[in-house]
């Protein structure tokens, strides 16, 4: 592989590679952290399971409250700083929550954790890709997914492996030794710094003129952050209670957990078919495909279908190119220069409803059962069929164009 162009920047390859390995490890270390690290949390230092978990939640939270000014400040000068601190954040939260005497203390780690989401997982790297590549940054976002898939495959096994030897706390600390070792010289390598679009001097003179508002820009702009609202949250409470769901089928825990396996090379085979075949059509296919395969899922899930396996397929598929249509269909519809700014804030509704989403649905699963909470998890994902129709008969004609 040749690591650098022409220009002397490196080769997209070799920046996708980097940035998907430190993705790799935000995602492992913040998102999939509790599936592994809660319980031995809980047994060791006996604070209550729901507040262990809640920092996930207080993660995203904070993620959703600066996604808005992260992605003014790529927009400003590109992706490098937000970036590089995302790795300092993850690596001093990490280091919190491996000392932490206490639960308030565990908690307030978990919000440096959440600045480290909010600046380094897909909303802020797909905006910095985005500046970096413009129009053509489609396939580095499909790309990047593809490491992302593989999060859970290899930081799952690898914490247990480290609680069982050293316990979580020593395990924190090497995760945060890590973001510093690996996820941050990676990132500081391959990305440049990048002239910034505008500076108080220049703000007349030298920023490119913005381009003219899109047809009927708000309600797209809505609709869009609607659907992809409802996709992570609809996703955050299945991931959390997956085993669960499952289990109200009927289906022994041993063969559930076997099956739950099947869910990330699910996610990763549908994003390989989107990467190979993605640039025939608009990104608003995949978005379609995307809410479409999910509510399938979920009404066979719902429907007793005995085939468990064609289920998971099907609804991590549609769960998997939902992190390429939510990077590549703003992309298309708003343009490259408004791009980061505009990814921030469609960041913030979605990432709010992933915070409240896991405790929205344990409430949901005490208060009525599983099957309810399946039978409204399907009705929401028809809603967003609905809506997802309704936004590409909204800009149809800007579609036609494009393609």
């Amino acid at each position: 592989m040749q690591f650098k162009d022409k220009t002397g920047q490196f080769d997209r390859r070799a920046v996708i590679t980097a940035l998907g390995f430190a993705q790799i490890l935000a995602w492992g270390t913040s998102f999939y952290f509790p599936a592994v690290f809660a319980t031995a949390i809980v047994a060791d230092t006996g604070w209550s399971l729901a507040w262990v978990v809640s920092g996930t939640s207080i993660g995203l939270l904070v993620a959703g409250l600066i996604s808005p000014q992260v992605g003014r400040i790529i927009d400003r000068h590109g992706g490098r700083p937000v970036l590089l601190a995302s790795s300092l954040f993850y690596a001093a939260g990490l280091a919190g929550a491996g000392f932490a005497p206490n639960l308030p203390l565990f908690l307030l780690a978990w919000m440096l954790i959440g600045i480290g989401m909010g600046t380094g997982l897909y909303d802020a790297v797909f905006a910095a890709l985005g500046r970096l590549y413009g129009s053509e940054a489609r396939g580095p976002i499909t790309n990047l997914t593809l490491f992302g898939g593989f999060a859970s495959t290899i930081c799952w096994p690898l914490s247990a492996f480290m609680i069982d030897h050293v316990g979580w706390r020593i395990a924190c600390l090497i995760y945060a030794g890590l973001h510093l070792a690996i996820a941050l010289p990676l990132q500081m390598l391959v990305i440049r710094r990048t002239p910034a679009r505008v500076t108080p001097a220049t703000e007349y003179v030298d920023r490119p003129a913005e381009p003219a508002r899109i047809e009927n820009e708000t309600l797209i702009f809505t609709l869009l952050a609607v659907v992809l609202s409802i996709s992570a949250g609809i996703g955050s409470i299945v991931i959390v209670n997956f085993m669960i769901f499952l289990q109200a089928r009927g289906v022994d825990y041993a063969v559930a957990v076997s099956l739950g396996t099947l869910f990330g090379p699910a996610q990763v085979g549908a994003r390989v078919v989107e990467r190979l075949f993605g640039n025939r059509y608009h990104p608003i296919w995949t978005m379609i495909a995307s809410c479409s395969l999910m509510a399938i899922g979920l009404m066979l899930l719902l429907g007793y279908f005995p085939i468990l396996l064609l289920i998971i397929l099907l609804y991590g598929a549609g769960y998997g190119i939902s992190w390429i249509g939510r990077g590549t269909l703003p992309l298309a519809l708003f343009g490259p220069l408004r791009f980061p700014r505009l990814m921030g804030k469609l960041a913030f509704p979605s990432l709010i409803v992933q915070a409240a989403a896991p405790s929205a649905g344990a409430w949901l699963i005490v208060a009525s059962g599983a099957n309810v909470t399946i039978g409204m998890l399907t009705v929401l994902a028809l809603v967003n069929v609905v809506l997802i129709g309704v936004l590409w008969t909204t800009c149809r004609a800007r579609i036609s164009t494009d393609a």
